[in-house]
């Protein structure tokens, strides 16, 4: 006779047998078979639905924008993490931890443009007209506002523009965008009559509009930036395992600022032309071929 468990545990998420793993209703292998991307298994996660061609594209644009941002107080905690040679999630948690109130994913902007876009329903004003609101409350108020200014991209975010324009070529520049480009255009325009210099929108700005538009909430966008900035810093974190030294910067070598750009010395690949869709097989056989690339493996 089978028992009953004494509790249950309810979710919706997934559940998995001896013969497969099933997430929202679609078995894992069969998705992968058909080729569906991790991308797509990413959005059918917190969605629960299988994305559009157009809206998996944006979401593949975005997670691979966000990866990396070079030495970022989240790769810095990474390395400084790895330094005493913990177990290499340890530095990667660490890392995930660093991001808050200016630094990596934020639900906060996603929560500040639902407040005023539920507001405008409400009052019935357009996302033009929230936008100016918006700004005007910020900054009357003397507070920041969220998705503007990048400490080290001065004269503007080069991640935040192309993410809008993607957008627009994919057509789904829906309600977030209509809102974040009038935040911008008045941000710049109430800075502008304040004699104050230009700041332009960043990333977040623009990626959590991106991800809001084909759906996701706040806190999912939260999620999906940590999970593609973790990889990036899992491997600063083992290029230093394997690569530098433990203690790096102890007897030796000179204790620097790590977030200052001008102390970062990179040895990596030498800038190079991103392949075409079309060339990338006959491309990507021609690395593997030369072997070069292996230098570069962590």
């Amino acid at each position: 006779m089978q028992r009953k468990p004494l509790f249950e545990r309810k979710t919706a998420i997934a559940y998995k047998t001896e013969e497969k793993t099933v997430l929202r209703g679609y078995d894992l292998s069969e998705l992968a078979e058909e080729g569906y991307s991790f991308f797509d298994a990413m959005f059918i996660l917190f969605q629960g639905r299988i994305p559009s061609p157009p809206e998996e594209k944006m979401l593949k644009y975005e997670m691979g924008e966000f990866m990396e941002h070079s030495m970022s107080p989240s790769a810095a905690s990474a390395i400084s993490v790895i330094a005493g040679r913990p177990n290499l999630p340890v530095a990667v948690a660490a890392s995930i931890m660093t991001f808050g109130g200016v630094h990596g994913p934020g639900a906060a902007h996603g929560y500040m443009m639902n407040k005023y876009l539920e507001q405008g329903l409400e009052e019935d004003k357009t996302p033009e007209e929230m936008g100016k609101k918006l700004v005007d409350d910020y900054m009357d108020a003397g507070e920041k506002v969220m998705g503007m200014g990048q400490p080290q991209h001065t004269d503007g975010d080069p991640r935040a523009e192309p993410t809008h324009l993607k957008q627009e070529e994919l057509e789904i520049d829906c309600v977030y965008l209509k809102l974040q480009r009038s935040v911008e255009k008045h941000f710049h325009e109430r800075r502008a009559k304040d004699g104050r210099r230009y700041v332009g929108v960043n990333v977040v700005g623009a990626g959590n509009t991106a991800l809001m538009d084909i759906g996701f909430s706040p806190n999912a966008g939260w999620c999906i930036g940590s999970v593609s900035r973790g990889y990036s810093c899992a491997a600063h974190a083992l290029y230093n395992m394997k690569k530098g030294r433990a203690w790096a910067a102890s007897k030796n070598e000179p204790m620097v600022q790590m977030l200052d750009l001008s102390m970062i010395k990179y040895i990596g690949p030498d800038d190079r032309e991103v392949p075409s869709q079309e060339e990338r097989q006959e491309y990507a056989q021609a690395q593997k071929d030369e072997g070069e690339y292996k230098k570069w493996v962590i």
